[in-house]
């Protein structure tokens, strides 16, 4: 069995990764660390001691590209310490920017997402009159042949990815840009990658993509071979009862009563959906190409709650699209309210050249308006999930020990399948147990529990 944990080797060449944005890209890093460590390098946490800095961007906001710039700046210091240090950028702002960070002089390689295999060949190839650049997308690449060198820290949860890319093209997101086309992974190798982690010691598994709903494995022999998302869950859900599954993202045009109805099957299938919403107006949807209406979404959300009542929910949404009125911002708050979201990642408007909505629709929803709506929809979700938490008070969870809590050294934390955070007494307990809590109070953000 292949080694999933980082090497510590000091007579090895060092590498630190900076990671930014989305679990896709925590899983990334696992993967560059993987073909790294291949090729002779082992991981550092001390970036002063490393022969190779690398930055694993985002470009989904553009306040996410600015700190990857200031992070160039500080990346400056150690060129100045160390003249032979390569500093690289990889991932999503790679592909973005191409060859425009080259232009910084303090980077020496660019990478996307599909050239992670190229980085050993790369690196050896920078000179400082020859910095490295591929960005060229695939149609293939899903890594499923790599086994990602696991860089969390407790040992119990880990993420796999299914598919990489994106084709559906909403108008806001620069992601089918920087990932490419959509291609869903092999599923006897994501199925082989959950049962190493389980045999050393993973308790729960997160099965990662941009649309998870839209995964599809195409036997090349037949096609009663194919493999849908539905499928795959179960196929991954019966490696062991101890073993839980999340997933993430599902798109509201695609997620079937099949996939509802698996989740219902299957105990440590975890009761918890994300499923961005965006916008509760069926103008903004139509403009921002996201292929439901506001009705859709929202009989999607009653069958789920109809055959999984304790599922949780959760969503995204964006304050101050293009030409969105105030009417438009009324009716995402009367959706957040018919839903009852347990809790939600919330986002003014931020343009991304090259985008569709960059190209044919002005930002033109003030600065101050996009803020106030912002707010508004804050408030809401604060007071929507502290009801939703206030209704699990006097219930009982199981809870997987993620960690010890940051608040006090005597509280342990965890999540419940449906996703929430639960901090309860230690009671001789630890990282990576199942413990039975009872919730005796709550805050909007965390269950207060007792043990069991």
């Amino acid at each position: 069995m292949k080694n999933i944990r980082p090497i510590t080797d000091e007579s090895r060449p060092k590498v630190y990764i900076e990671t930014y944005g989305c679990q896709m890209n925590v899983n990334d890093s696992e993967v560059i660390l993987s073909i790294l460590q291949d090729h002779g390098y082992a991981l550092t946490e001390d970036i002063s001691r490393a022969d190779v800095i690398l930055a694993n961007t985002c470009s989904i906001r553009d306040n996410a590209e600015q700190r990857i710039w200031g992070r160039i700046d500080q990346f400056r210091l150690q060129k100045e310490r160390r003249k032979d240090v390569i500093i690289g950028i990889v991932g999503c702002m790679a592909e973005r920017l191409k060859d425009k960070l080259l232009d910084s002089h303090i980077v020496d390689l660019v990478a996307g997402p599909d050239s992670y295999r190229s980085l050993p060949d790369m690196i050896a190839a920078v000179t400082p009159d020859s910095p490295q650049m591929n960005v060229l997308l695939s149609r293939e690449e899903t890594y499923a042949d790599i086994t990602p060198v696991r860089m969390d820290r407790n040992g119990v949860s880990a993420y796999i990815s299914i598919m990489r890319g994106c084709n559906n093209v909403c108008s806001y997101c620069i992601v089918p840009y920087t990932r490419g086309v959509e291609r869903s992974r092999d599923p006897r190798t994501i199925v082989k990658e959950a049962v190493d982690l389980y045999s050393n010691g993973y308790k729960e598994v997160n099965l990662l993509g941009q649309n998870v709903d839209s995964y599809l494995w195409k036997d090349s022999e037949s096609a009663d071979r194919d493999v849908n998302f539905a499928q795959l869950l179960e196929m991954v859900a019966k490696i062991s009862p101890d073993l839980r599954v999340r997933f993430s993202t599902s798109h509201p045009k695609d997620i079937s009563d099949e996939v509802i109805y698996t989740m219902a099957m299957y105990d440590n299938i975890c009761r918890h959906i994300h499923l961005p919403v965006q916008s509760g107006s069926n103008a903004m949807l139509e403009k921002m190409r996201r292929k439901y209406t506001r009705e859709w979404y929202l009989e999607r959300v009653r069958k789920i709650r109809s055959v999984m009542p304790d599922c949780g929910l959760t969503t995204d949404i964006i304050a101050g699209f293009c030409g969105e009125t105030e009417q438009d911002h009324r009716d995402t708050l009367s959706l957040m309210e018919e839903a009852a979201f347990d809790a939600a990642f919330m986002f003014q408007y931020s343009e991304r050249p090259g985008t569709l909505a960059a190209r044919n629709y002005p930002d033109d929803v003030p600065p101050e308006v996009k803020t106030a709506r912002l707010n508004e929809i804050i408030a809401l979700q604060g007071r929507l999930s502290r009801q939703s938490n206030e209704k699990d008070v006097g219930k009982r969870f199981k809870v997987l020990v993620e960690g010890v809590s940051k608040k006090n050294s005597g509280e342990l934390f965890g999540r419940a399948s449906n996703n929430k955070v639960c901090v309860f007494p230690s009671g001789g307990h630890e990282t990576g147990d199942y413990v039975e809590v009872e919730v005796v109070s709550c805050t909007s953000a965390t269950l207060i529990a007792r043990l069991v």
